[in-house]
């Protein structure tokens, strides 16, 4: 019976960050400009607090080389089972959820 967890966890994390469900408009929109707060409330499920975590397809944000306009085009337009958040965050809170996800990196 254990051989069946895993695939279980897995398939679970995969349904939870691509539930197909966009976060609503009118509450992120009324968010400030704080990157470490959009994210939390849009990103942090799947990426994790620290950016590490990668629940399905999502990518290890703190070993992430992409530069701040990759990231800014990658959550303005979705990738995968990401959503767009085009019509969702405000071009200023992309850019701060850009700037915050590059304080994510870790450092050698």
């Amino acid at each position: 019976m254990r051989p069946i967890v895993l695939p279980i966890l897995f398939t679970i994390s995969i349904i939870a960050c691509s539930s197909g469900t966009d976060p609503s408009p009118d509450t992120l929109a009324s968010k400030g400009t704080n990157g470490a707060e959009i994210y939390a409330a849009n990103c942090k499920l799947c990426h994790g607090s620290t950016g590490d975590l990668g629940m399905g397809e999502a990518k290890d944000l703190s070993v992430s080389v992409l530069s701040k306009e990759e990231i800014i085009s990658m959550v303005t337009n979705g990738k995968g089972n990401m959503v767009p958040y085009e019509n969702i965050l405000t071009t200023k809170q992309i850019e701060a959820v850009a700037e915050y996800v590059q304080s994510l990196r870790k450092t050698e």
